[in-house]
């Protein structure tokens, strides 16, 4: 049975450009690369310590692909940083390479006839759970890091099962077509018929157009094109995550504005966004609750005259930026001694601020490190409303919605080995 008209059939695709090799260029560095960033975004799940008190976001944390290997640890401080710098940072350096390489294929997406196999179907099968995961993930990705939630679903969640449906397809396209890819980079003259001006690679190839175009651009063109907006966008990510200096690298990027004063980095969340008043809930009255076997109430007079600690530590947030400052303040550590806990403690911190991120909970690894701080002031300088006045959690390869602003309470628990 014949294809029907348009692009089921093969003379519809006419660019000369399309070729097994090209495809296999692309496939080989998404394969070094869309690894690191699956990992690096499992790790980012694993720091939330999801198990602990309300961090899941109201996923279900029992099911099969829940896995945490680990508690995270506190040190490098810069460690979550780290993780999502290069998530980020390599995630966007890796979409347009993702673009080329479905546009290298997309004439495989109309075979005719569309199945021809019960292996034929499987193959078909994993390739849509490839390419609309890989669209997913990188289309609510980069519009997390820009802040704008254009989708009606929360996106930690819908991040992470589309990240396990993503690498589950690519583990099995990977393994269907590890073969197919080393037989087409086999050859320097083959490569050479893609990166340079040699002859055209084999016209029997199901990529290659029977009946070619005149080109538009030589293939270096397209490898260079490819490359300079890759790397216009890793800069974006490497100036976000490392800051000071380099960050007017990220100009495409909400928090890549650099903003001057001891008060003047990035925040996520201003006050004035919550809509709540300041003077009724953060004024002369505030008080702090910290509660475990005993419960304490303490002014922020009261809390500054405890012992102070300070340590540069950075804010560094899922979708990628960080920022490294001087914070001052009370270790939770001795605000749990203040109600007679003790041994292996996590902490629940509540905001005055309700929402998603309203409160979170740090485990006892966070807990138990002195530089995990309640922080009063930073930089030398009382926190603002915006940094979190008059009090807020910050620590040591804390993810920062884990660094709860605004706190009216902070309780302490004993967690389970």
């Amino acid at each position: 049975m014949s294809p029907p008209p348009g692009p089921f059939r093969p003379t519809f695709w006419r660019s000369p450009l399309r070729s097994p090799q090209l495809t296999a260029i692309l496939g080989l560095v998404l394969l070094i690369g869309l690894p690191v960033v699956a990992i690096t975004g499992l790790l980012s799940n694993d720091a939330y310590q999801p198990g602990l008190g309300a961090n899941a976001l109201g996923r279900n944390i029992h099911g099969p692909l829940d896995i945490y290997l680990f508690g995270w640890p506190t040190s490098p401080s810069w460690l979550y940083a780290l993780t999502q710098g290069v998530h980020v940072s390599l995630g966007l350096a890796l979409f347009p390479v993702v673009l080329v390489k479905l546009w290298s294929v997309i004439p495989k997406l109309f075979e005719w006839p569309p199945v021809r196999s019960p292996a034929h179907v499987l193959e078909r099968l994993s390739l849509a759970l490839l390419v609309g995961g890989a669209l997913f993930e990188f289309a609510t990705g980069i519009l997390d890091i820009q802040y704008w939630y254009a989708f009606p679903f929360s996106f930690p969640q819908a991040h992470y099962y589309g990240g396990w449906v993503f690498i589950g397809a690519l583990i099995f396209h990977v393994g269907v077509k590890f073969s197919t890819m080393r037989r087409s980079l086999a050859t320097r003259e083959e490569l050479a018929a893609v990166v340079g001006p040699g002859a055209a690679p084999r016209p029997e190839h199901p990529l290659v157009a029977p009946n070619p175009s005149a080109p538009t651009m030589p293939r270096r063109a397209l490898f260079g094109a490819v490359g300079a907006a890759s790397v216009i966008l890793l800069l974006q990510g490497v100036g976000d995550s490392l800051g000071g200096p380099l960050r007017p690298l990220a100009f495409l990027l909400p928090r890549g504005a650099h903003r001057s004063g001891p008060l003047g980095f990035q925040v996520n969340r201003t006050w004035a966004q919550s809509g709540l008043s300041a003077a009724r809930l953060l004024g002369a009255d505030w008080r702090l609750t910290v509660s475990g076997p005993r419960s304490v109430t303490l002014s922020r007079a009261e809390l500054l005259a405890l012992p102070q600690h300070t340590y540069d530590l950075p804010i560094a947030c899922v979708e990628g930026w960080s920022t490294t400052q001087r914070w001052t303040g009370v270790a939770l550590a001795d605000l749990a001694a203040l109600t007679g806990a003790h041994g292996r403690l996590s902490a629940t911190s509540v905001s005055v601020a309700p929402g998603t991120y309203g409160q979170a909970t740090l485990g006892h690894e966070e807990v138990a490190d002195p530089r995990t701080l309640l922080a009063l002031a930073v930089n030398g300088v009382p926190l603002d409303l915006d940094h979190g006045f008059p009090a807020r959690v910050i620590g040591p390869a804390v993810p920062g919605v884990h660094c709860t602003k605004w706190v009216r309470s902070i309780h302490f628990q004993p967690e389970p080995a």
